[in-house]
């Protein structure tokens, strides 16, 4: 069986679960960049890599006829969103562990599903509702409201940016599902690409010589604002792989989120956290707090249990349409 004679909903999972493994190489190279280059150069070079391997795949797609649109402020806004989402996620990653970052920012797949009813019409039942209530529990747990800020080992700042990530995120792919009715995944992708690089070189000409970095204790305002560096050979290898894995990223998601709908995509997302967990144990020791593993385990179950009783209504819909012979 091709691509091609696959449903539409399985080939959006196939490229979701694609995607969601290059995000987990994607956020494990910036997190061990981060300790030598600041974050805007890091995706300065990510992106124009990234764009390049791009427009490769807008040459395939149908040329640059392609990224001809109708809807720029629709696109610019998506540019806007993945642009604070990317960077309230790497801001946290240098200051947190991956796992309790990641964790977090899988609020996202819970925010599509209710942001899903205003803005896309789609229906979800009080059933669903409630499983998206248990998986916000689980992000809260995970704030430790019952900590007074001097105990936590990561500030409550940081702890929110990832959740703010999460929602900048959610409110992009479901910009994508409505812009990607006429627009090609490639050219979904160079659009985001394209709106890195300018906020990036704004980045540089106001704080790429380290001034506003000095005294600063905060190792995620730190990571936002050191000096740019020259990579070492050795590091232009990781970012390098950062730019391939922008482009896997950029296309697999957007064609996940053109092909199906965002109920039956996001859940799928959730991969990426077994393997933050993993790549965090293994070249960082880092082990989750039993906070995590609670929140982890209520925003993952909630999460699927939005998937599986979407299936299930749409078998039951599925049913009701079919025509009985008497």
């Amino acid at each position: 069986m091709t691509d091609h004679t696959l449903p539409p909903s399985t080939r959006g999972i196939a490229f979701i679960l694609v995607g969601m493994a290059a995000i987990s190489i994607n956020d494990l190279l910036i997190k061990q960049l981060s300790g030598g280059y600041p974050l805007h150069e890091i995706v300065l070079i990510r992106s124009v890599i990234g764009i390049c391997l791009s427009l490769v795949l807008v040459h395939f797609e149908g040329g640059l006829s392609i990224l001809k649109t109708t809807q720029p402020f629709m696109h610019l806004l998506r540019g806007l969103l993945v642009v604070v989402s990317n960077m309230a996620f790497f801001v946290a990653l240098a200051a947190a562990p991956l796992a309790d970052v990641t964790a977090l920012f899988f609020a996202a797949p819970l925010f599509i599903t209710l942001l899903s009813i205003p803005l896309l019409g789609e229906k979800v039942g009080m059933l669903r509702i409630g499983a998206v209530f248990a998986g916000f529990v689980g992000v809260l747990i995970m704030q430790r409201p019952w900590d007074s800020g001097e105990t936590l080992e990561t500030s409550r700042a940081v702890l929110l940016l990832p959740v703010l990530a999460a929602l900048a995120y959610a409110l992009m792919q479901l910009l994508t599902r409505k812009l990607g009715a006429t627009t090609k995944a490639s050219a979904l992708a160079v659009y985001i690409q394209a709106m890195f690089i300018p906020v990036s070189l704004g980045f540089y000409l106001v704080a790429g010589d380290g001034a506003m970095a000095e005294n600063l204790d905060s190792p995620a305002l730190f990571f936002l604002l050191r000096a740019w560096s020259m990579p070492s050979a050795y590091d232009w290898l990781f970012l390098f792989g950062l730019g391939v894995n922008t482009t896997v990223i950029g296309y697999c998601l957007s064609q996940a989120y053109r092909l199906s709908s965002a109920a039956t995509v996001a859940p799928f997302e959730y991969i990426g956290l077994p393997l933050a967990v993993f790549w965090g144990w293994l070249l960082w020791s880092d082990i989750p707090d039993w906070e995590v593993w609670v929140g982890m385990a209520l925003i993952m179950g909630s999460g699927l249990f939005v998937y599986f009783r979407e299936k299930q209504k749409q078998r039951q819909i599925a049913r009701t349409r079919v025509k009985l012979p008497y």
